[in-house]
């Protein structure tokens, strides 16, 4: 199987701005992204997807792939879409977020083999479980899925609610995907749906559209790179 991983890399950010190039350990976020990402052993390649000519030079200067993409995407799988409209002969695309300086590769590589002899399987994505502390807070997104393992719904709200049953895991959503090429050209097109709006999380789109997403669980903790609290947090993290 022929896939590609893609790092979408907007460079404005409002909490954040120029976040990709933010200064982790002496390294611009994206090369820590970028170096993590190309340890994974399924993808044949790395590409980074920025809007942004100091991003795009900033990795071609670290030895990295990038491409140039419109400023104009509502949405990072547009961007995403954009890429992958120029690869017709990759079978599987990887999305790993540009603010993700400390994922492990082997879960770019345990999302790619979900999709080995499952040809009907169109879009996966991670969940871990989730610490009592981020039950209320709605930029962590909490997910649910049925007994096959595919995604019932994503919220920023506490799902499922331990009205009688406190023993039940809450499952956050880590923001990394994979998707059969073909798939997620015709889920860019797709209009953005009521729910999808409501909470402003994309991926209900595909849900509320009649697809199914297989999430898979890990125990990586993600902690994505927002605010320049988060980036002081990751600093730390690379200091000690």
């Amino acid at each position: 199987m022929n896939i590609l991983c893609i790092i979408p890399a907007r460079y404005s950010s409002t909490r954040l701005p120029g976040k990709p190039l933010a200064d982790i350990a002496g390294k611009p976020m994206i090369q820590h992204v970028y170096e993590r990402a190309v340890l994974a052993k399924r993808p044949k390649q790395v590409i980074v997807a920025t809007d942004h000519q100091l991003v795009y030079d900033t990795v071609i200067n670290f030895g990295g792939q990038a491409m140039l993409t419109s400023p104009d995407h509502p949405t990072g799988t547009d961007r995403l879409a954009e890429v992958a409209a120029r690869f017709p002969d990759v079978d599987l695309i990887i999305n790993v977020q540009g603010d993700e300086p400390l994922i492990p590769p082997e879960i770019i590589d345990q999302l790619a083999d979900a999709f080995d002899g499952q040809q009907d399987l169109q879009m996966a994505t991670l969940m871990t479980e989730m610490d009592e502390s981020e039950y209320n807070t709605p930029s962590a997104v909490k997910v649910v899925a049925d007994l096959q393992g595919y995604a019932l719904y994503f919220s920023r709200s506490l799902v499922p609610f331990p009205r009688n049953d406190k023993s039940i895991p809450v499952y956050k959503h880590v923001g990394i995907y994979a998707y059969r090429r073909d798939f997620l050209l015709k889920y860019a097109k797709l209009s953005p749906t009521p729910l999808e709006k409501t909470e402003s999380l994309e991926q209900l789109r595909a849900l509320e559209h009649g697809y199914r997403i297989k999430v898979l669980k890990t125990d990586f903790k993600s902690i994505g790179v927002d605010t320049m609290e988060d980036l002081e947090k990751v600093n730390l993290l690379f200091k000690n």
